[in-house]
């Protein structure tokens, strides 16, 4: 298991919750660059995309363990 999803798991909803919200914004800025030709590291968008998708995972997880 990663760091990072370590992390995450260890996080409170309302964190994780915030920890999404900054994500989301996060690929709206980086998909604004990319379509303004500024973005020099078009790989991001997609690291930022899995972190979205774990964020939104773990939140499921506890969910249904509570």
């Amino acid at each position: 298991m990663s760091k990072y999803l370590q992390e995450l798991k260890n996080k409170s909803n309302a964190e994780l919750q915030q920890d999404l919200l900054a994500a989301k914004k996060e690929l709206f800025n980086l998909r604004f660059q990319n379509a303004t030709q500024q973005l020099k590291n078009t790989a991001r968008i997609t690291e930022v995309r899995k972190n979205i998708a774990r964020i939104q995972t773990v939140m499921t997880e506890k969910a249904k363990e509570a």
